[in-house]
């Protein structure tokens, strides 16, 4: 049974640990009517003449550019449960799909997500990650450090390692003991949060099956790009009366020409704070 918000227990346990979860937000049966319909989108735009591989547009900032991305990170479900943490006004900053084919190598080093975005180390930005397959120790479900949310923005490294599905590679420069990891494991329509300071990542999937989530990352209009000339975001729930991003309206059809044209001119703009300092420019949307 979804539930509609958080209850302040859950909020007081997500503010204390930097995550939270399992959160039902979709039966089983919804979640795979999503996957289905991906992979759909898989199988249709595999050999599609476009301007980037498909897997550019699904890795990173896919409400730009399929509806079906653009819907589900506006599913009032979701939002309900996001606004019990950031509030009425609510704006998609991002949206992609996170894969790991069965029985591969790729992998999410130790990271804090605020570290490249040139947001700063705000608490106005939280990632929701919906299981579309499950998230298993044995898929590479994600792991966190409790707590962790409270440092700042540590020290990482650039890896640029082949099967590290990060943009640069970064992995964060501390040992990060096994114990002190908490695997979130989530079956297909639960959903985890977690704050932009909290350290992550995943192992390989050693499964049979896809591990498939979709990953949102909302924030508040009060939010405001640091490091990029010009950031952009599609307003979700309530109003912004800041204007700190260009606001981005959901694609009529899946890579509609107009939609594929704002796609690369968001990529230009991010990959200014993204990949800044960066040897490997190419590889935030390779």
């Amino acid at each position: 049974m979804p539930q509609d918000t958080l209850s302040q227990h859950q909020q007081s346990q997500y503010w204390e640990d930097g995550y939270l979860f399992p959160l039902d937000v979709m039966p089983a049966a919804e979640a795979a009517e999503w996957r289905a319909e991906l992979e759909t989108i898989e199988r249709n735009w595999l050999t599609a003449d476009l301007p980037l591989p498909l897997n550019s547009y699904k890795r990173v900032n896919s409400h730009v550019v399929l509806p079906m991305a653009a819907r589900l990170a506006a599913d009032p479900r979701v939002l309900d449960i996001v606004e019990s943490v950031l509030g009425p006004n609510i704006l998609v900053w991002s949206a992609e799909f996170f894969i790991k084919e069965p029985k591969t190598e790729a992998f999410v080093s130790m990271h804090q997500d605020l570290t490249y975005w040139g947001l700063g180390e705000i608490d106005g930005l939280v990632t929701a990650w919906i299981a579309l397959s499950p998230a298993t120790k044995a898929s590479g479900c994600m792991e966190f450090v409790s707590g962790s949310h409270k440092n700042p923005i540590l020290p990482h490294t650039d890896t640029h390692g082949a099967d590290n599905l990060l943009s640069r590679g970064q992995e964060i420069a501390v040992d990060i003991a096994d114990s002190d990891r908490t695997a979130i494991e989530l079956q297909p329509g639960q959903m985890s949060l977690h704050h932009g300071l909290t350290i992550h990542g995943s192992g390989p999937n050693s499964a049979d099956d896809r591990r498939i989530g979709f990953v949102i990352r909302y924030i508040r209009p009060e939010i405001a790009q640091q490091v990029a000339d010009k950031d952009y975001a599609m307003l979700v729930r309530g109003v912004d009366r800041i204007g700190n991003f260009i606001h981005v309206a959901p694609p009529p059809t899946a890579f509609a020409p107009e939609a594929v044209r704002l796609y690369e001119e968001i990529r230009t703009a991010q990959a200014a704070a993204l990949m800044k300092g960066s040897k490997d420019t190419k590889r935030l949307y390779g």
